[in-house]
């Protein structure tokens, strides 16, 4: 059997190195064709190195070293990490980009026919009608790599959309979930950064705090499976083994389970419709125990709140609430801005934000590009932060 090529962008990351080691599980089905990161070159050359890579993608231009991979050309910039996504040898792309930057791969990647293993939410939050109208035009695939879409996607198996009641995506609330909410204003990034289950970039694990990823993950769901937002709904789920949940039309529920792990996901999204040996953890329900469930309380989680509101407004709104969320928690990490006002600044520059129809890259670019002036206003209008533990 051929090995099927694979262009992993944002090889560095989180996404990125599952990706690899489950590559590493089935040598004999994959080879790695081109990786791409932002700015870690020496792990980047050392994939390369390991992988055979033809190609290695720097995104950052000033990134680029020295130094080089035998059999393997190196390139730097935006347009070199399309190239990877378009790569002729490659037929299938993992997105692990964070943030908007992973629209663009997407698009170029569909269009050319390829497979997309999609680990990057913020391709259909920002532009998911351009997503989809590349899906449908061009021939390519679309798989989710994110453990709760990729639950749906496993669960939807045999049916459609359109025998779907709704959707339930689970979330496991975050390291805060259980604090009185008068004490967030203190949380540190090195708090927020613990995650009391899963193992992620600093982004998502922040995002995760908030549930503003649980809100990108709504709009994901909305794109992705064609469900109205109404009939999307998000549970707090603390102990992360159940990932996501279909109900149907006759009443009937379908689950997918396992301790959480995104080595699943990321091998279904590569090998689909197959399913392959992997030596995951087995899920011992005796050892779990129990398995506990809460809706999000009203005013809890504002942040997502916003998030879900610019859903529903729609056009250009969830992009500017996706650029409006990166450049806030960016500030927090920083130290610039408390924990609780991730969720002012996102307010602020949605109550600015003029809702436009997502009709082009250009339209997404410019209110990514507006959104994030706004935030830096908002910031800026707000007191400087001083001493703040990091």
């Amino acid at each position: 059997m051929e090995r099927r090529g694979i262009a992993i962008l944002g090889s560095t990351g989180s996404i990125g190195k599952t990706t690899l080691e489950v590559i590493g599980a089935h040598p004999d089905r994959f080879r790695v064709v081109a990786l791409t990161a932002n700015k870690s070159a020496d792990t980047l050359l050392e994939q390369a190195r390991n992988q055979n890579a033809e190609l290695a993608v720097l995104a950052d231009d000033d990134s680029l070293p020295a130094e080089r991979v035998d059999g393997c050309r190196l390139a730097c910039g935006t347009d070199a990490v399309l190239e990877a996504a378009t790569h002729p040898d490659v037929e299938i792309v993992v997105n692990g980009l964070v943030g908007a930057a992973g629209l663009e791969p997407t698009l170029v990647a569909l269009e050319g026919g390829k497979r997309v293993a999609l680990a990057n939410k913020e391709s259909l939050v920002v532009g998911g009608p351009l997503v989809m109208r590349a899906l449908a035009e061009k021939g390519g695939e679309l798989i989710p790599v994110d453990s709760e879409h990729s639950a749906v996607f496993q669960c939807l198996q045999g049916s459609g959309a359109d025998a779907v009641r709704r959707l339930v995506l689970t979330a496991s609330g975050g390291p805060f979930r259980d604090r009185d909410p008068a004490e967030l204003v203190t949380v540190t990034p090195k708090e927020a950064l613990r995650h009391p289950t899963w193992d992620m970039g600093a982004k998502i694990t922040i995002d995760s705090a908030t549930l503003v990823n649980k809100a990108l993950e709504v709009v994901e769901a909305h794109f992705l499976f064609g469900v109205p937002y109404e009939r999307v709904d998000v549970v707090i789920h603390p102990q992360s083994i159940v990932h996501s949940l279909v109900e149907f039309d006759d009443g009937s529920v379908l689950a997918q389970l396992g301790y959480p792990t995104m080595a699943i996901p990321v091998l279904y999204a590569l090998t689909y419709p197959e399913r392959l040996p992997y030596p995951a953890r087995s899920l011992d329900l005796a050892e779990v125990g129990s398995l506990s469930f809460e809706s999000v309380a009203p005013g809890r989680f504002p942040a997502f709140e916003l998030g879900c509101e610019a859903a529903r407004s729609g056009g250009t709104a969830p992009a500017a609430f996706n650029a409006a969320s990166e450049a806030a928690v960016a500030a927090f990490l920083d130290g610039k801005l408390p924990f609780t006002g991730i969720a002012q600044v996102i307010g602020d520059v949605l109550d600015r934000h003029e809702i436009e129809e997502v009709t082009s890259l250009e339209v997404v670019r410019r209110v990514d590009s507006w959104a994030r002036e706004a935030a830096a206003a908002s910031l800026k209008a707000r007191e400087p932060m001083t001493g703040r533990k990091r």
